[in-house]
C-alpha cells in the first residue's frame, strides 16, 4: 500500500465543512486481501490500539470498526480509522474520516479531519507504517512513535491556552484564521476581526507589558493604589541584597527586577550565603535589569486570572517538592517523578517537570542536602517554593481578593493578566491575614484553570472571547460566495459593485484578480484559498464577494467557514469532467459547497431554471431566494406560496416576487435590440446578481448603481474590429473564457441572433481537464454553432487534444499546429485572407483571457462597453 498524494483541504470541501487531509492511497496487491484474509493482522491492531473499540463505524455501535475488521474491510478504510485513533492518542480527539474507492482499481481517497496539517500528515505516516507492519507480520514500536508525535503536536498545534480561546470562538460561531505556524490567530473577518496570541489580544498594551515585567515599578504602582504587596527594594549587589534583607527582616525573597512566571525567583531565604547566591541567580536571568529583595510572605501560592473587569478563575498550589523513600537519591527521585505523563516542558501538560537547577541546588543546600543525597522515607524535599498550581479555588475566592486583583491589573493597564499572590486562605481578605500580591503576569498560561488536578475546569477561553466580542457580535461581515458552471465572474463583479454602491469597502477574489476597495492586490486568476485568505485579513473590508471554482473546492477547499449568501448560477453541462477522478456527483458537491455553509441567518440564491441547482435548496441551513427566466419556472409557485422570495424576468423587467407582491427592480428596454442588449444567458447572470443583492437587503437604487458601474466587467469583452481588405465592413470580436458545451451553445445562439448575416467563427483553446470521450461531441457542437471552428493546440497536450488529432473532424473544424502560439493563431484569423467579421475567442483559463485582451488592446483594437449592461435601467 502506497501513499500517492496528500491534499490539504483548508476549509469546507467536498468531504466535510471543516479542514481535512485527503490521502490518495494505492493498495497495490492488498486490493485482493481484505483485513480478514491477512494472518494475524486483526490481532495486532487489537493489541496495539485497543481504544479503537470506541469506533462505531457504519455499524453505529461500540466495537463497530472491530467488527468490520473481523468481517473483512480494505486497508484504505483501516488507514482512516488508525489515523484518527493515533491523532487522538498523540494529542486531541478528532472524529471525521471517510474512505472511498476510485475508478482506478485499488486506489482509494481517504479523508481525515485534522487540527493541524503538519501534525496530521505525521500521524498519517505513522498510521501507514503501523498498518503495513501489521499486514506484513512485523512488530511496531507504537509508544516510541506516539512520543515523537507528541513532540510534533507541541511544535505544530495550538497550545492549550490558544486552543481554549479558539474553541470558545468556535462555540459562538466566530470565524478563525491561523495567521502563523504558531499561536497568532485572527478571530473574525475583515473590519470585524480581533487577534489573539496565546492569552494576549490586540488590546494588550505593550506599555502595560513592560510595566508588568519590571517588578520594582509594578510594586510602586500597586502600592500607590493600596494593593497589598510585600515590602522591598532594589538591590545593587550581593552585599546590598544582604543589607536589604536585614532592613526588611528575614526571611526574604530575591528575584529579577524584570521577568515573569517565577523565573530566577528564590524564596524564604534566611542567611547571607543564600541571599547572595540568590542575587547571582536572579542577576543571570535573561533580560534581567536588576534585582529586587522583598519581605517573605508566609502562606500558599495562588494564581488568579483577570479578564477585563473580572477575576474569572483562581488556582492554588503547593511547593515543588519530592517525597523521599529512603532508597533513591534526589536526582533519581526527580527522574522517577518526571515519568508522570502529566509532567513536561510543553504547555499542554499541567505539571512542570522537576528540574535540579541553581535555585533547586540552593534550596537543597539550605536543607542540608545535595542532588546525591538519599532523603529518608516520607521526607519532603523542597526544590522550589513556587510550585505547580493544581487546585481550583475559584468558588472559594473572596470577593475582596478578586477586587484587589482586578485593581492591580487595571493599574498596570493590562486587559488579561495572571496575578500571583501569597495567602494562608484565598477565601479571606488579604489584609486580615497578611497576604499580598507578588507578581503581575502578562500573557498568562491558562493550563492550571483548564486542567486542575483537584476541582472543576473553568471556562477561561469563553471569558477571553467575551472580552473581545460583546454579546451578539460574531466577528462577521457580509460574505457572498458565488459558484456555478458558468457566469461566476460576471455575477461576482455585479454583486461587488452593488455593495460598493452602499459605500462599503469590498474584498473581492475572482478569476480576474484580487481586490480590496479600490486597490488591486493581484491580477489573474485569484479564485483560490490563499487570495481569499489575504482578503479576509484586511482590517478595512466591510464585505467580501468570492468566486468559488470547482477545482479550488476539490483541490484545497474554501478558506472561510460560513457565508451569509451563496449564489449558484447554474450547473449547465458541468465542467472539469476530465479532472482526475471527477464525475458529475463530485462536481455537484463542489458547486454546492457554499450552499452547505450558509449561516442559519443567511440565504442561498439558486437558479430555478436549472433542476440540478434547484435541488441544492435542501442543503441550505438558511433561507432561499430563487431566480428564474419566468414565474413559470419549476419550484417558483410553491416557493412563493410558502412566503419565499424570487427574482424573475418579466418581459423586459426584473421583478422581485414575495408571496403575491410584485416589485419591479430594473427595466431592460434594450433586449428588443439583441446587438445592444444582454444575451439571454447573461440576463440569467444579472438575475443571479440581483438575487444576491436582495439577500443582502440592498435597495433598488444600490442595485441599479452597481449594474451601471459593472459595465465592461465580468469575464466578457467585445471589440470592434477595424476595416481591412479582408474585412471591408469591419467586424466584432467577443472574448470570453467559456469552456463547456452549455456556454459554447449559448454564445453560438447569441451570435446568430444578435449578428444576422455575419460569418461567425470561434477560436477555442482546450483545457487540460477536458475528457477525451467528449472530443468528437464538442467538435460537432462547435461546428453546428459557428461557421468556422479553430482549435488551438499549442498550450495543451492532454487526452482531449490527442483524441481530436486521431479522429475525423467536421469539415468546418480545423486544428492549429501544436507549435503555433495562441496569439499567432488569433492574428491569422483576424488578418488572414479568409478573415471573418465575427470572431468568438475562448481561451482555456483566466490567464489566457487576460492575455488575449492585452494582445487585442496592444494592437489598437477598440473595446466597446460589455454585454449591454448600460441598457439596464432602474424601474421607478
Amino acid at each position: 500500500m502506497q501513499i500517492c498524494k496528500l491534499n490539504r483541504l483548508v476549509g469546507p470541501n467536498i468531504w466535510a465543512n471543516y479542514p481535512v487531509i485527503e490521502v490518495w492511497v494505492d493498495l497495490g496487491k492488498y486490493e485482493d486481501f481484505p483485513s480478514n484474509t491477512l494472518p494475524g493482522f486483526n490481532d495486532k491492531l487489537f493489541a496495539w490500539l485497543p481504544t479503537m473499540v470506541e469506533h462505531r463505524c457504519t455499524i453505529g455501535a461500540r466495537g463497530g470498526f472491530f467488527e468490520r475488521l473481523r468481517s473483512g474491510t480494505w486497508l484504505g478504510h483501516v488507514l482512516e480509522h488508525v489515523t484518527l485513533e493515533i491523532q487522538s492518542l498523540a494529542h486531541l480527539p478528532v472524529g471525521f474520516g471517510r474512505a472511498r474507492e476510485q475508478t482506478d482499481r485499488g486506489v482509494y481517497k481517504v479523508a481525515i479531519e485534522v487540527l493541524d496539517f503538519r501534525f496530521g500528515e505525521a500521524c498519517i505516516r505513522v498510521a501507514h507504517e503501523l498498518v503495513m507492519a501489521a499486514a506484513e507480520g512485523r512488530d511496531y514500536d507504537l509508544p516510541a512513535a506516539l512520543k515523537r508525535l507528541r513532540v510534533n503536536a507541541d511544535d505544530f498545534c495550538y497550545g492549550p491556552s490558544t486552543q481554549a480561546i479558539v474553541d470558545a470562538a468556535k462555540a459562538r460561531a466566530i470565524p478563525r484564521l491561523r495567521l502563523t505556524e504558531g499561536n497568532l490567530v485572527q478571530l473574525g473577518y475583515g473590519k470585524a476581526q480581533r487577534r489573539i496570541w496565546t492569552a494576549e489580544t490586540d488590546s494588550t498594551s505593550a506599555v502595560a507589558e513592560s510595566i508588568a515585567h519590571d517588578k520594582e515599578l509594578t510594586r510602586k504602582l500597586l502600592a500607590s493604589v493600596g494593593v497589598p504587596i510585600p515590602e522591598g527594594r532594589a538591590a545593587s549587589s550581593p552585599e546590598d541584597a544582604w543589607n536589604a534583607a536585614q532592613e526588611l527582616g528575614l526571611p526574604v525573597v530575591v528575584k529579577p527586577q524584570n521577568g515573569n512566571k517565577g523565573r530566577g525567583v528564590s524564596i524564604r531565604l534566611e542567611d547571607r550565603a543564600s541571599i547572595e547566591a540568590a542575587y547571582s541567580i536572579a542577576e543571570k536571568q535573561e533580560d534581567a535589569s536588576g534585582v529586587v529583595v522583598e519581605k517573605f510572605i508566609p502562606g500558599r501560592p495562588f494564581r488568579v486570572l483577570v479578564v477585563g473587569e473580572r477575576a474569572v478563575a483562581a488556582s492554588g498550589g503547593q511547593p515543588h517538592q519530592l517525597i523521599g523513600d529512603g532508597v533513591h537519591t534526589v536526582d533519581q527521585l526527580a527522574a522517577l517523578a518526571n515519568q508522570d505523563p502529566q509532567r513536561g516542558d510543553d504547555s499542554a501538560q499541567p505539571l512542570a517537570p522537576f528540574v535540579i537547577d541553581d535555585i533547586a541546588l540552593e534550596s537543597l543546600r539550605r536543607q542540608g542536602l545535595t542532588r546525591a543525597s538519599v532523603p529518608a522515607a516520607n521526607t519532603a524535599v523542597i526544590l522550589r517554593h513556587n510550585g505547580d498550581l493544581t487546585v481550583d479555588e475559584t468558588d472559594r475566592m473572596h470577593a475582596e481578593v478578586a477586587a484587589q486583583c482586578v485593581l492591580a491589573v487595571r493599574t498596570i493597564g493590562l486587559d488579561i493578566a495572571g496575578i500571583d499572590l501569597i495567602a494562608e486562605d484565598i477565601g479571606k481578605p488579604l489584609d486580615k491575614q497578611g497576604g499580598a500580591l507578588i507578581e503581575v503576569n502578562s500573557s498568562p498560561g491558562l493550563i492550571m484553570h483548564l486542567k486542575p488536578q483537584v476541582g472543576s475546569a473553568r471556562p477561561v477561553g469563553e471569558a477571553i472571547v467575551a472580552q473581545l466580542f460583546a454579546a451578539g457580535q460574531t466577528g462577521r461581515v457580509p460574505l457572498v460566495a458565488v459558484s456555478g458552471t458558468n457566469g461566476k465572474t460576471l455575477v461576482s463583479e455585479l454583486i461587488s459593485e452593488m455593495l460598493r454602491a452602499t459605500g462599503a469597502t469590498v474584498g473581492q477574489a475572482s478569476s480576474e484578480g484580487l481586490r480590496v476597495g479600490t486597490r488591486s492586490l493581484g491580477a489573474g486568476d485569484r479564485a483560490n484559498a490563499e487570495s481569499m485568505r489575504r482578503a479576509l485579513m484586511n482590517p478595512y473590508a466591510d464585505a467580501f464577494v468570492f468566486e468559488v471554482s470547482e477545482p479550488a473546492v476539490i483541490d484545497e477547499g474554501v478558506i472561510f467557514d460560513h457565508c451569509q449568501v451563496a449564489v449558484v448560477t447554474n450547473a449547465g453541462s458541468w465542467d472539469h469532467l476530465g479532472k482526475k477522478y471527477a464525475d458529475e456527483i463530485l462536481l455537484g458537491k463542489a458547486v454546492r459547497a457554499p450552499v452547505d455553509i450558509v449561516l442559519p441567518t443567511g440565504f442561498a440564491v439558486l437558479n430555478a431554471d436549472d433542476p440540478a441547482v434547484l435541488e441544492f435548496s435542501k442543503f441550505c441551513k438558511g433561507k432561499v431566494v430563487l431566480f428564474a427566466s419566468s414565474e413559470a419556472a419549476p419550484g417558483i409557485a410553491e416557493h412563493l406560496a410558502a412566503g419565499g422570495r424570487a427574482v424573475i424576468r418579466s418581459g423586459d423587467r426584473v421583478v422581485l416576487c414575495h408571496g403575491k407582491r410584485r416589485e419591479p427592480l430594473l427595466d431592460l428596454p434594450a433586449l428588443s435590440c439583441p446587438e445592444l442588449g444582454l444575451p439571454d444567458f447573461l440576463v440569467g447572470d444579472l438575475l443571479a446578481a440581483v438575487g444576491g443583492a436582495v439577500a443582502l437587503n440592498l435597495s433598488a437604487e444600490q442595485i441599479q448603481a452597481g449594474v451601471n458601474a459593472a459595465v465592461g466587467q465580468g469575464g466578457i469583452a467585445v471589440f470592434d474590429l477595424p476595416v481591412t481588405p479582408a474585412r471591408p465592413n469591419g467586424g466584432v470580436a467577443i472574448v470570453t473564457p467559456s469552456r463547456n458545451p452549455s456556454a459554447f451553445r449559448a454564445w453560438g445562439e447569441h451570435c446568430r441572433k444578435a449578428y444576422p448575416g455575419y460569418q461567425a467563427a470561434v477560436l477555442v483553446e482546450p483545457s487540460a481537464d477536458w475528457r477525451a470521450a467528449d472530443a468528437m461531441a464538442t467538435a460537432e457542437l462547435l461546428s453546428q454553432c459557428f461557421s468556422q471552428v479553430t482549435v488551438a493546440l499549442n498550450a495543451n497536450d492532454g487526452a482531449f487534444v490527442e483524441a481530436l488529432e486521431t479522429m475525423g473532424l467536421p469539415p468546418n473544424c480545423r486544428l492549429s499546429g501544436r507549435s503555433t502560439p495562441l496569439m499567432d493563431v488569433l492574428d491569422q484569423l483576424l488578418e488572414g485572407a479568409g478573415a471573418t467579421d465575427l470572431l468568438c475567442v475562448c481561451p482555456s483559463n483566466a490567464a489566457g483571457f487576460a492575455k488575449v485582451l492585452g494582445h487585442l488592446e496592444a494592437k489598437g483594437v477598440g473595446r466597446r462597453r460589455v454585454g449591454g449592461l448600460a441598457s439596464v435601467r432602474h424601474c421607478r
